[in-house]
């Protein structure tokens, strides 16, 4: 199949914070005397934060929770986690992942980052990746979460593409759920291998190359008009 542009996940696809949101999310509800683990950590991939917290203090027992004692919880595990993303530099960007994006685009392809992550600029800034993206969408600039295609179909409208000629690249089945309700192709990586609902399946990101026509994307001319009308 023709694609002509390529939605990107962010977390777990081209940089890997996991680590980050489970010690944030740890010290954050451990305090509430909610024990949180690995397999509790699983299923809040892809889901944005305070659907995110309302999962965990499904853990809490009877105890109820006011919106503003909710939202100083999700501003508190924010705090957590962006003075740990603060460690990041570009060395947490793997080669295989710049040689991946650089070669797509230099095929033609549009490129955006869509994530449920508010926190994806500051990523990209202290990653050096800012500029490996045409456009990017992230949890400050949608209303619906994961598995809602709401941050897929703004990536590509503005990109300027119709949802069928995109490919969504995921780790999380929530994603995975997203781009098929947008309408797009799908490719796993990681994590959302396992749930068999995508259409392609990634061991590693470089394999995207072998799914995407070497010579398809768009032309020289239409790539300079696309990067004309976004500049």
């Amino acid at each position: 199949m023709n694609f002509r542009a390529v939605i990107f996940d962010l977390d777990g696809v081209i940089v890997c914070t996991d680590r980050f949101h489970y010690q944030a999310w740890k010290e954050t509800v451990e305090g509430l005397g909610i024990s949180f683990d690995e397999e509790m950590n699983n299923r809040l991939r892809g889901v944005g934060r305070m659907e995110s917290l309302e999962i965990l203090l499904e853990y809490g027992g009877n105890r109820s929770f006011s919106r503003e004692e909710k939202e100083k919880l999700a501003a508190q595990k924010n705090e957590i986690y962006r003075g740990l993303l603060a460690a990041m530099t570009p060395d947490d960007v793997t080669e295989e992942v710049r040689d991946t994006l650089a070669e797509i685009r230099r095929r033609g392809y549009g490129i955006c980052l869509g994530s449920s992550s508010r926190n994806a600029g500051y990523i990209l800034e202290r990653t050096g990746l800012k500029e490996a993206f045409d456009r990017i969408v992230d949890g400050n600039q949608i209303k619906k979460s994961k598995p809602d295609p709401e941050v897929f179909l703004k990536g590509a409208a503005l990109l300027g593409e119709k949802p069928e000629d995109c490919l969504v690249v995921e780790d999380a089945e929530a994603g995975i759920e997203a781009g098929i309700a947008g309408g797009m192709k799908t490719a796993a990586i990681g994590g959302a291998v396992t749930c068999g609902k995508a259409d392609y399946r990634l061991e590693r990101l470089g394999d995207l190359l072998g799914i995407l026509d070497p010579v398809a994307g768009l032309s020289g001319d239409a790539r300079k008009e696309q990067d004309r009308r976004q500049n």
